[in-house]
């Protein structure tokens, strides 16, 4: 399994995740759910920008292998 594919994978879906979570908060703005989506977009956007995923990081599934021969 390669790994630095899921882990590129895994960064532009947050990216976009995050992206699309906001725009849909701007667009529904007025509604009473539309703040509450805005803000909540920022978190996978913000872990995608710098690369950083809590779930990999509590279910260590997206970590690297590490080799000891090298």
């Amino acid at each position: 399994m390669d790994f630095n594919k899921i882990r590129k994978f895994c960064r532009v879906f947050r990216i976009f995740l995050g992206l699309a979570l906001v725009i849909a908060g701007i667009i529904n703005y007025g509604a009473i759910s539309g703040a509450g989506w805005f803000f909540l977009g920022f978190i996978p956007l913000i872990a995608g920008v710098v690369n950083f995923c809590p779930l990999c990081m509590i279910s260590k599934k997206c970590d690297m292998p590490h080799n000891s021969g090298k």
